[in-house]
């Protein structure tokens, strides 16, 4: 044993030098772990004064990882094993993760954007290979907040000049609705509630689409719409032993998780379903609701490009159904012209198509009224002052002094 040094890995005594490229180096022959490294010379004038230089030294760079940097690349590869992603997209996510950290604007961030990095990375990496995961998917895994993990998403993407596409709706439908247990009959599920897989998604992707062609997909989260979406299909596929089961009910049938808008989008597709089954006649004579409309899903999905064009018409069609009398003018429901007023606060009558946004805009929070201090050392003006006025030498006082004001501001300057 050279020294009576111990290997600080295994604790072992049995240390041997070794040649390693010309250099000698004390290695551990039971772990391998190099103990001291050799010494090189980089310059002549080093070999002429006969002076040692290590070599993590000579190469001018030193190759050790950062206890960070290696938690985050372990978490990376562990999160795409939980996900059960490919090995290609494992490799690519790391290589992200390597790329990112040595930027100084990642790497001198706070450690909460750091621990968002790794999500980041992955997420980036199934958005490239068209693999179905949302934002909040991986937020709910990592414990992040979606606000910080949206902005240092946006950051990465930009640092690194990355060119990711945009997540495919239809990608999305066919996942989320493979995890329902709806499927496969079970002892604790009802044979009525029992669908099949193949009906149940190509309804759902009619809806959905449908959805999206009305504005109710548009900047929003995608899962509550699909949801909401999933569970009508599912009522209009068998109506007569579904349509007493209740969204909740469903998602716990369903062992999903019901998104907390979900009831809100179910309620406005229900609303634009309406609306289209006012443009067949024979639907129109039923006075159909919200419950029974469920019923006729099937024949409006197959004529919806034509009864949404019927149903929402455009700024030409509106003015040519105004013309022949169908519907009220806006201004005369209004009592007047509606193009003074904001977009948010004009009137959408009944043949308009517009965002949900548009038609409930979020109301402005009401600030307090500012309340004035008076101190009594205010300046009153010449018309305000005969309101505090009260007798009638006050009256001459002021006449007085007002013709004294006068008479010195017409009086020419003495030399």
């Amino acid at each position: 044993m050279p020294g009576g040094r111990r290997c600080p890995d295994c604790s072992s005594a049995a240390l041997v030098e070794d040649s390693h490229y010309s250099q000698s180096q004390l290695v551990c022959s039971d772990c391998g772990c190099v103990v001291t490294e050799g010494f090189l010379t980089t310059t002549f004038a080093d070999e002429g004064n006969l002076r040692e230089v290590a070599y993590t030294r000579s190469t001018g760079e030193n190759e050790q990882v950062s206890r960070s940097q290696q938690r985050g690349l372990r978490r990376v590869r562990d999160l795409c094993r939980v996900l059960q992603l490919p090995s290609t997209f494992e490799d690519t996510a790391v290589a992200y993760y390597q790329k990112a950290y040595r930027h100084p604007g990642i790497r001198a961030a706070r450690l909460q954007k750091k621990e968002v990095l790794v999500g980041c990375c992955v997420l980036i990496t199934c958005r490239q290979h068209n693999w179905p995961l949302t934002m909040g998917t991986l937020c709910t895994m990592i414990y992040a907040d979606l606000d910080v993990f949206s902005g240092a998403y946006m950051q990465i993407v930009k640092l690194l000049g990355l060119d990711v596409p945009s997540l495919c709706l239809a990608e999305l439908v066919k996942t989320y609705c493979s995890s329902f247990k709806l499927f496969q009959p079970t002892p604790c599920m009802p044979a009525k509630f029992v669908e099949d897989k193949e009906r149940m998604l190509s309804r759902t992707l009619q809806l959905v689409e449908l959805a999206n062609d009305t504005w109710l997909v548009t900047g929003r989260h995608p899962l509550p719409v699909i949801t909401a979406a999933a569970f009508l299909a599912w009522q209009s596929l068998h109506p007569s032993g579904r349509l007493a089961c209740s969204l909740a009910r469903f998602c716990q049938v369903a062992n999903v998780d019901l998104p907390y808008p979900a009831s809100a989008r179910l309620q406005e597709m229900l609303a634009v379903l309406l609306r289209m089954a006012e443009q067949l006649v024979w639907l129109r004579i039923l006075k159909l609701n919200k419950r029974s409309v469920v019923k006729h899903i099937e024949d409006l999905l197959q004529h919806r490009h034509t009864l949404i064009h019927k149903a929402f018409l455009d700024g030409t069609g509106e003015r040519e159904a105004q013309a022949r009398g169908l519907q009220p003018r806006m201004e005369e429901e209004v009592g007047g012209s509606s193009l003074g007023l904001p977009l948010g606060k004009r009137p959408a009558g009944p043949g308009i198509l517009l965002p949900p946004c548009m038609l409930k805009p979020p109301k402005q929070p009401r600030l307090p009224p500012t309340v004035r201090t008076v101190t009594g050392d205010e300046d009153i003006s010449d018309s305000e002052i005969e309101q505090y006025l009260r007798s009638p030498e006050e009256v001459e006082d002021f006449q007085r002094a007002q013709a004294a004001g006068l008479a010195t501001k017409d009086a020419p300057n003495q030399p």
